[in-house]
């Protein structure tokens, strides 16, 4: 059973940077680089939403509208670890960040964008980010 352990938020002002950390456990030696990942996020008032995605092969990326260009997601599969560097933050990207892994090994990672209710992901715990004005 694959396990998700998300770090890395915190209280930032607006403007600077962040990076979000994804770390898996329990997979198999080597699985862990045939799963795409996703970050998603979600507050109070909103239901979660994706913000990034990244291939099992790591050669494609996709990003939501409203963080292209300033976050970047990428892997480590040598430490089973996804990566979420956010930078230039807004008070909008206020949110819990989730770290998702779509367990059907080689999937297309661009489906990601569209699954982000999608209960058969297995998902990390969150780690919450807020930006100050």
């Amino acid at each position: 059973q694959v396990r998700l352990v998300e770090s890395g938020g915190g209280l930032v002002e607006a403007g600077n940077s962040l990076r979000l950390s994804c770390v898996a456990s329990g997979a198999p030696g080597g699985i862990f680089s045939t799963y795409s990942m996703g970050w998603y996020r979600r507050t109070p008032v909103k239901e979660r939403e994706f913000v990034a995605a990244i291939s099992w092969s790591a050669g494609n990326t996709y990003y939501a509208d409203s963080v292209k260009g300033r976050f970047s997601i990428y892997r480590d599969n040598t430490k089973n670890t996804v990566y979420l560097q956010m930078n230039t933050l807004k008070p909008e990207d206020t949110a819990v960040y989730y770290c998702a892994a779509d367990t059907k090994r080689f999937s297309n990672g661009q489906t990601m964008m569209y699954m982000a209710q999608y209960s058969d992901y297995t998902w990390g715990q969150g780690t919450q980010v807020t930006v100050s004005a």
